[in-house]
């Protein structure tokens, strides 16, 4: 009689399913925790339900597997993403939403009666607290001075100074030197233009006193051709 009781005693321990609270955050991925002896069963079919499991099987079916592969899923939101090969069978719920609150049974199917695996989960979801990003006013500190203090020493401030007054110099040398090219061009344009009037200038006159001496001396060529001496 007492061998009768620790054997209905070790079924019940057996079969007792454990019952425990997952919290879940609005928005974000959730995941019911549910795993077995992989290296003393192997690879084993289970499933995952709505609801709290019955005697056999998964109520509300949500997904299934068997050898491994999965055989049934209600929406790509439940994932597996442990090793099921090492015997995690956990489910994710992806994007986890309000409606996802509730029972989940997880059942595995250990070979022998009554030897099957099971896990009750309760998810509670909660709005996710939104962090707001903080800005902090800079002010300079003593470290930072004094580090910049004994960084900059004179060799330095002078070298920084040398190199860039140089840069400057050179573009100033640049600038100046496309300046000094304008000037010589419109210079020469210049000379050329007053040179050019200064001989039209001086060659104006001598050509106008050619050409009056030029006609007197036809206007009386043609008079004494006309009027001969006797």
């Amino acid at each position: 009689m007492r061998g009768l009781c620790y054997f209905f005693l070790s079924i019940l321990t057996q079969v007792s399913s454990t019952f425990s609270q997952v919290i879940g955050l609005l928005g974000h991925n959730v995941t019911l925790p549910c795993s077995y002896d992989s290296q003393a069963y192997g690879v084993l079919s289970f499933c995952w339900g709505r609801g709290k499991l019955p005697s056999s099987k998964c109520s509300n079916t949500v997904l299934s597997s068997e050898g491994g592969a999965v055989q049934f899923r209600q929406s790509p939101r439940y994932q597996l993403l442990g090793r099921v090969t090492d015997g995690d069978v956990s489910l994710t719920i992806m994007n986890a939403q309000w409606a996802d609150a509730g029972a989940y049974g997880c059942r595995v199917e250990i070979p022998g009666w009554f030897n099957d695996r099971k896990v009750n989960k309760h998810l509670v979801m909660e709005e996710a607290a939104v962090e707001e990003p903080v800005t902090e006013d800079w002010t300079p500190t003593t470290d930072w001075m004094q580090e910049i203090l004994t960084t900059s020493t004179p060799e330095t401030c002078i070298g920084d100074f040398a190199a860039s007054t140089e840069e400057e110099f050179k573009d100033f040398l640049e600038v100046e030197n496309i300046g000094r090219m304008a000037v010589i061009f419109f210079s020469t344009i210049i000379i050329i233009l007053v040179l050019v009037f200064i001989f039209w200038r001086r060659c104006l006159p001598k050509k106008t006193l050619l050409e009056t001496h030029l006609n007197a001396s036809t206007a009386e060529n043609i008079y004494e051709f006309m009027h001969p001496s006797a």
